[in-house]
């Protein structure tokens, strides 16, 4: 398997900086140990005008094949010959992959303490690859490495020259060429979209490749038009792996979009613990009010927003008379967590069928969550900044519109009642706001006249005679004309189609008849 990666020199420098970028000596020529082979690097020219370094990686098929028995590529059974005949020796591939990674990786990372403006600053730089397996052809190799700012140059190979009738075969030479992008952003496609179009993986893909595949494709692959192609075939079409990547994808996106760090959204959990958190007697007492609104609501399919680590969730399993609950939660980690604390591994079908974790922001509106009987938001609203409430508010009571929705959030009159907090301060650091009872009355009711509800207020904990309750909820009811309304409508709209229907199919049996 080879390679070239060639810079012209510029104004900034000569060429031949490109050895201190790759961290090898273009006087000399260097062998390396890798996984795969051995992997050699020299430099063909190396002059101020121009420098090339070629990496070329000579695979030891059959360690190759006496390491991978029974698994990865060339383990089955009926794949006794083709462990021995095939093209990875010559074709670039997942194995030239390791070899970028185990030869240039200060490289790929941006490190150059010798030169350090060069490995930040954007290079002319042009690559060749002579035998690239491309699964999708040409147009899928264009359609990979041209939105990354390359001009990509791609060559189908013929299957045999003196047989020009055969047609090409799924290899291509491929030529990139950039002006705009750093050395280390030109290897990071590489490592990434090589395996891609080979669309096989040469060694077992477990967990950390999704942490690879992340590394490797910060700053590009969250906004790539073909992110869940190469997500998908990065990690050998696993499924589980595959979501696990695209849920931490989708979190880079609504981090950009909010203008903001990825830690300041997947905060639900503390980074130092995953530990399940022992429950206080408040907490408690929070889950059986809500429960027990639940309950009295007639409620069967509910909606946990923000459900955060599971608490409300595995209470809610424990009451059959809920038959579907949907945990949503914007944090990764905190689902997993709650994926965990519910044993959603080793949990019977049946049971399994009544309960889904998805990720979502509530700041957005999302068909999932529409035609719920019930929403619950418990210790979530504070947790939003109050230009964003607007937002949540129609995302939940304009989109979803289930038939009740309950919220709760702490009561900051009661503060004053905890020893340990102190003057001035909120009960989480988290918590952008805490609302006076008197606050939390006025916005639940604008809401709720807003979007048709009707709204009642509960006390959650002990009634303070003076400051009122540590937690405060609000019932909020679709109102009656609203929901008579909405029914109606569907019966009209179900009337009709079945009417159409009658007609349809009468018209057809006259139609039989007389012929």
């Amino acid at each position: 398997m080879f390679l070239t990666i060639s810079t012209r020199g510029t104004a900034a420098g000569p060429a031949t900086d490109l050895g201190f970028l790759l961290h090898k000596h273009p006087d000399n020529a260097q062998t390396f140990s890798t996984s795969s082979g051995t992997a050699h690097v020299f430099y063909p020219q190396a002059d101020a005008e121009r420098c090339t370094a070629a990496l070329l990686v000579e695979v030891d098929a059959v360690a190759l094949v006496r390491r991978g028995k029974g698994k990865g590529r060339g383990g089955a059974p009926d794949a006794a010959l083709a462990q021995y005949v095939n093209d990875r020796p010559y074709a670039a591939s997942s194995l030239l992959a390791v070899g970028l990674s185990a030869v240039f990786s200060s490289a790929m990372r941006g490190v150059c303490k010798v030169r350090p403006e060069r490995a930040a600053a954007p290079l002319p730089v042009r690559i060749e690859v002579p035998a690239l397996p491309a699964r999708g052809g040409p147009e899928l190799v264009r359609r990979l490495f041209e939105p990354l700012g390359w001009t990509a140059t791609v060559e189908p190979v013929p299957l045999d020259t003196a047989f020009p009738e055969w047609g090409d075969s799924r290899y291509v030479r491929l030529v990139l060429e950039s002006e705009t992008l750093t050395l280390a952003e030109a290897l990071r496609h590489l490592y990434v979209l090589l395996p891609v179009l080979d669309d096989a993986k040469h060694y077992w893909v477990a967990s950390d490749e999704v942490d690879k595949l992340l590394r490797a494709g910060e700053g590009w692959l969250p906004g790539h038009p073909e992110q869940k192609l190469i997500t998908s075939r990065y990690l050998s079409r696993r499924w589980s792996l595959t979501r696990q990547a695209m849920e931490r994808l989708e979190l880079v996106r609504l981090a950009e979009a909010d203008d903001s760090e990825v830690e300041d959204i997947d905060n639900a959990v503390e980074e130092d613990t995953e530990t399940e958190e022992k429950p206080t007697p408040l907490a408690v007492q929070r889950r059986d009010a809500i429960l027990d609104a639940l309950r009295a609501s007639g409620a069967a399919r509910v909606l946990d927003l923000g459900c955060g680590q599971g608490q409300l969730v595995q209470a809610l399993l424990k009451d059959v008379r809920f038959t579907e609950i949907v945990g949503v939660d914007v944090s990764v980690r905190a689902l997993t967590i709650a994926a965990r604390r519910l044993r959603l591994d080793r949990m019977g079908e049946r049971q399994a069928s009544r309960v889904r974790l998805v990720q979502g922001s509530l700041a957005y509106t999302d068909r999932r969550l529409k035609g719920y009987d019930a929403a619950v938001l418990s210790e979530v609203v504070e947790h939003l900044d109050l230009p964003r409430l607007p937002a949540l508010e129609y995302a939940v009571f304009g989109a979803a519109r289930p038939r009740t929705v309950l919220v709760t959030t702490p009561n900051v009159e009661y503060n004053v009642r905890w020893e340990t907090l102190p003057a001035g301060h909120v009960r989480h650091g988290d918590h952008r706001f805490e609302w006076t009872r008197e606050e939390f009355r006025t916005w639940a009711a604008t809401v709720a006249a807003r979007h048709g509800y009707d709204v009642e207020f509960r006390s959650v904990g002990p009634d303070d005679p003076e400051v009122g309750p540590p937690t405060q909820m609000a019932v909020f009811t679709l109102g009656t004309e609203t929901t008579e309304t909405t029914e109606t409508t569907d019966k009209t709209e179900t009337t009709d189609k079945t009417e159409t229907a009658t007609d349809t199919s009468g018209k057809a049996e006259k139609e039989a008849k007389a012929a």
